[in-house]
């Protein structure tokens, strides 16, 4: 369990000192650009397989 607690203690030390920098605004930018990248795969893929069944 203290492991664990750890770990948790230095991805939050991490994601301070780049949430408290300027890294944050690029973060956010390239997260919303990944998402709809990964949101076409998944409705591409959804749709193959639904073509596939049919």
């Amino acid at each position: 369990m203290l492991k664990w607690a750890l770990i948790f203690l230095v991805i939050a030390l991490i994601a301070a000192v780049l949430g408290f920098g300027g890294v944050a605004g690029a973060a956010s930018s390239i997260a919303q650009i990944l998402f709809f990248v990964f949101l076409v795969i998944f409705l591409g893929s959804l749709v193959l397989s639904l073509v596939k069944r049919a």
